[in-house]
């Protein structure tokens, strides 16, 4: 069980399932975020688009809606990427969102919205920085390869122009829930720069990619290994498999993919940063409002399995046979509240049937949370057990009418099989 932090920290365990979004110049051309470095455009050329960068479309009700149909709690947006770009107002650079034909505060447009309507609002701000005269390019991992005419690298020039920055985020827009730093490629160590964001942000958490400790994971685009965080975690993933940004003829993961990876974190204790890439315009691509869309039907059936509940998963085995040796049917993750046990199916199930072993006693009643089906329930020896004690075994599953949903059981006992 993960650890709490026993002050206002906490609610960073009720926000489990919240909105990434990665956006800024580089939706104007929708390739990738990475642009200046994955495909090596000029930094000259890149910077134009600042003239072109104008989402007269943006209305931040629209993103909150979106969010708020997938039972998202909050919104994490990029402040500035690492291209150097600022979607908000700062007087430390003219490379900024009041440069551009649109002229206007974008992140204190979406603050105003998130305040309003009660929706957390998290800030991301990347390190690295490709356009900023005193950042050290050196061609390292997402750096650029060298200076260019003008630079002047000077590392306590940049991490004062940093801190600067930071320190505008955290107290012109209101409340903060977290701060995501990203790519520490310098490892730039100064904790007294997180202490200082906790003074002026009582409450905000704030990851492992900054230049102090951090108060949570963030693992990206994978799902550990075992089934319980042993730490604070919030993963993050995409609904786009080759982009965070907006990218044309963008390749999207699967719902069903998409909700299996949000129901093994959740299960696992973590939370889960799910992102959209808006377009140049300002509003989300059509792909990802359907998709919040599914994934909200999805969780409004099944939330009950996570919010109050703890990883369980100790408590039951993967469903197996031992032939030579132990071969795995289906995988179980497990949640728990009080005494009733939740039963998560992520990666499907390969029949009708489910052996949840050890258990050995019946509950009182068996219920598929995904459409309200009470299922039938026995302790029992199977013919490919015949070698294990009787274990409770659920029957009559409808897998073919489950096939694009992630499936969760409910078991409900009484206080005896837990004592």
């Amino acid at each position: 069980m993960v650890a709490r932090f026993h002050d206002a920290r906490d609610s960073f365990f009720e926000r489990r399932l919240g909105m990434f979004v990665h956006w800024g110049l580089y939706s104007v051309p929708g390739w990738h975020e990475q642009e200046l470095w994955r495909k090596g455009t000029p930094r000259r050329e890149y910077e134009k688009l600042i003239h072109e960068f104008d989402p007269v479309l943006f209305d931040p009700d629209k993103w909150i809606d979106a969010a708020e149909d997938a039972g998202m709690s909050y919104i994490c947006i990029t402040t500035k990427h690492h291209d150097g770009f600022c979607l908000f107002d700062t007087k430390y650079t003219d490379y900024n969102i009041m440069h551009t034909p649109y002229g206007r505060d974008l992140i204190k447009k979406l603050a105003d919205a998130c305040h309003r309507r009660g929706m957390g609002l998290g800030f991301y701000y990347s390190i690295p920085d490709w356009h900023h005269p005193n950042y050290p390019n050196q061609g390292r991992h997402h750096q650029m390869m060298g200076y260019r005419a003008g630079d002047e690298p000077d590392e306590e020039k940049y991490f004062t122009f940093v801190k600067n920055r930071i320190e505008e985020l955290m107290t012109n827009y209101g409340p903060i829930c977290q701060l995501f730093w990203d790519i520490n490629v310098n490892e730039w160590y100064d904790p007294s720069v997180n202490d200082h964001i906790r003074e002026l942000q009582p409450g905000i958490v704030i990851n492992d990619r900054g230049p102090g400790p951090g108060d949570f994971d963030t693992p990206e685009r994978k799902i550990p290994g075992g089934k319980e965080f042993s730490k604070p975690t919030q993963a993050c993933s995409a609904f786009g498999r080759e982009s965070w940004g907006y990218r044309i003829d963008e390749d999207y993961y699967s719902d069903k993919f998409t909700i299996g990876s949000i129901d093994k974190i959740l299960a696992m204790g973590g939370t889960y940063l799910l992102n959209v890439g808006p377009k140049g315009d300002g509003t989300l691509p059509e792909e990802n409002v359907r998709s919040l869309h599914v994934i909200g039907e999805w969780y409004r059936k099944v939330r009950e399995a996570f919010d109050d509940a703890w990883p369980a998963s100790y408590m039951v085995d993967d469903d197996h046979i031992v032939i030579s040796e132990p071969v795995i049917r289906d995988r179980i993750w497990t949640t728990r509240k009080g005494n009733t046990l939740y039963l998560h199916l992520p990666e499907g199930l390969n029949s009708t049937g489910l052996i949840v072993s050890p258990l050995h006693i019946l509950p009182e009643k068996a219920t598929l949370l995904n459409n309200g089906q009470e299922l039938r329930c026995k302790v029992e020896m199977t013919p490919w057990h015949w070698h294990d004690p009787e274990y409770l075994h659920i029957v009559g599953i409808p897998v073919n009418e489950m096939q694009n949903e992630v499936m969760v059981i409910k078991l409900e006992f009484n206080e005896e099989v837990f004592a």
